[in-house]
């Protein structure tokens, strides 16, 4: 519905935009800049914007959804930024404070950081225009919120929502542009890009010195996490321990005081109070504390460059997104970063956990957060699209038949119609096919029966002529006819043709009802013959001749 409606144009970029972009203090990598003007284009255009940045964890992604807010405030349309987690809502507060703070524009929070009182006067200045831009988790999505006049709205890391805060989500969002960011999209997202349902920016050019996080996978022990805790604290940096179990955390904190005594220490989980919560926060950012252990509350969007330690507990309990995101919270600058997963024993893990594991632990290279994605795709499948289950029976029907009925299904609702496509059925006596003696291996076989039975060119043919004369040299007699068999198959597709038989003293066409060229039977029973000499006949003629027969009707 989306790719059908019409949606807000915003204005081309001025010389205010061209001064806000000078702002910026960092030179833009080249995928950057190449999404912020693929963002900028499609907010621009009347389609309603639906595009997923896809920028490994500290590459960039905040900026370019700044860019977009900016664009959107200055022609007089409101914002909302959704975020999964308080602590990242207020990181995204301060950061847009800092760079639209010369700006006539209003922006404010919506989390648990505000009392009562607050909250009520946010939403009334939501409901009357003359909040410009509001930050915030879930609660943006509650029944008392309504905007004057939205028009974008920012999600940040949509994995961590579900699927409910989704629908609710989709129902707000109708007409209006939609960014979503991502280091790891989930499955369902990924697939909705590479399924041309939604647009895909990736960002993989890594932000100048910036370098790999060193990943070790390792069975619990005291020894390597002291030793871990105070190579970062000799060199004046912080350490992230991640537990995610409340109960346990402040039993484990215990123990890390009496392992490593030279440590300052500090505990924070999503259930404290929240001035407690964000002073710690906050001196651990300052340096004060330099071992905080915290369940993943951290995970999504914290950027403190002074840490660049972190040891996570039961990583196998983690899923591939969350472990990648927990790896992003170190080496955002450029200091050499250390992540270890610790686990009970290698014996315990399920195979799905070791995939996990592995996975994570051999994408070292900067910007991997789409191969993971990816990685996660194939690992757990991409569920149901739309509704609220999480896998579907996509597995009975294919995941390329799947897509190919949805984008069916998109383009008939987009002009009502669907072009029907179809093979043409060639019967044929020849020998056509790829001898055992010409290509040995069965699977290299196959790939080449595969690739050359979804030929939809006469170009493609080509290419794959030459592809199999490079690699194996001269074609022996019955792969070329297998070649002109499929030229002539797409030859007689765009003559809607359905049927061609071909004989040795001639050969026959049955045309489509929707061709140009299709006859009737007469009444007297009989069918019409019937020639056309034009050239892309001659052609065809020409071709089905090379292969044994000379006349066709």
């Amino acid at each position: 519905k989306r790719k059908t409606i019409k949606g807000f144009s915003f204005s081309k970029r001025d010389q205010a935009f061209r001064e806000f972009e000078l702002e910026f203090k960092y030179e833009e990598t080249v995928d950057q800049a190449r999404s912020i003007e693929e963002v900028s284009a499609d907010m621009e255009s009347d389609k309603p914007m639906d595009r997923l940045i896809c920028g490994d964890v500290g590459f960039g992604k905040t900026e370019v959804a700044l860019r977009a807010a900016f664009k959107a405030s200055m022609d007089g349309k409101q914002v909302a930024i959704l975020v999964p987690t308080t602590l990242l809502a207020l990181q995204h507060y301060i950061t847009t404070l800092e760079r639209l703070s010369s700006y006539p524009i209003n922006i404010d929070i919506l989390s648990r950081f505000k009392t009562l009182k607050e909250t009520s006067e946010i939403i009334a200045k939501l409901k009357d225009g003359s909040l410009d831009i509001v930050i915030g988790t879930h609660k943006l999505l509650g029944n008392k919120i309504s905007f004057r006049d939205l028009g974008l709205v920012i999600i940040d890391e949509e994995h961590k929502f579900g699927v409910k805060h989704k629908e609710k989500l989709r129902s707000i969002k109708e007409g209006v542009d939609v960014l979503s960011l991502s280091a790891t999209p989930i499955p369902r997202s990924l697939q909705l890009s590479l399924a041309d349902i939604r647009d895909i920016s990736v960002i993989q050019s890594p932000p100048e010195g910036r370098l790999p996080v060193e990943v070790f996978v390792k069975n619990y022990d005291k020894k390597i996490i002291r030793e871990a805790v105070l190579k970062e604290i000799n060199r004046g940096g912080s350490v992230f321990f991640i537990n995610n179990r409340i109960e346990s955390i402040f039993q484990v904190a215990e123990e890390l005081k009496s392992l490593i005594p030279e440590a300052s220490v500090a505990v924070t989980h999503g259930r404290m109070r929240e001035q407690l919560l964000e002073n710690t926060i906050r001196k651990f950012i300052d340096g004060e504390i330099n071992l905080l252990i915290t369940t993943a509350i951290v995970e999504s969007g914290l950027d403190i460059q002074r840490a660049n330690t972190i040891i996570v507990n039961d990583a196998h309990m983690f899923g591939l997104a969350d472990l990648y995101q927990l790896k992003g919270r170190v080496g955002r600058g450029s200091i050499k970063a250390f992540a270890y997963f610790m686990i009970p024993s290698l014996k315990t893990l399920t195979p799905d956990a070791l995939k996990r594991l592995t996975t994570i632990s051999e994408l070292n290279d900067l910007g991997s957060g789409f191969k993971l994605a990816l990685s996660d795709l194939e690992i757990r499948g991409a569920g149901n699209l739309f509704g609220e289950q999480q896998s579907g029976t996509i597995s009975n029907v294919g995941l390329e038949l799947y897509l190919e009925l949805l984008q069916d299904a998109i383009n008939s609702f987009k002009d009502g119609k669907i072009e029907e496509d179809y093979e043409p059925e060639i019967k044929s006596s020849q020998n056509a096919y790829i001898p055992e003696s010409y290509v040995y291996d069965s699977s290299e076989r196959l790939f080449y029966y595969k690739k050359i039975s979804s030929i939809k060119t006469l170009a493609e043919i080509k290419e794959l002529r030459n592809e199999l004369r490079d690699r194996y040299g001269k074609m022996p007699k019955e792969l070329k006819t297998l070649f002109s068999l499929t030229e002539i198959k797409v030859r007689i597709k765009k003559l809607k043709v359905l049927k061609l038989e071909i004989k040795e003293r001639y050969s026959t066409l049955l045309f489509r009802k929707d061709s140009d060229h299709y006859q009737k039977f007469k009444p007297s029973g009989k069918l019409t013959v019937y020639y056309n000499p034009k050239e892309k006949f001659k052609v065809l003629e020409q071709k089905i001749s090379e292969i044994g027969t000379n006349i066709y009707h």
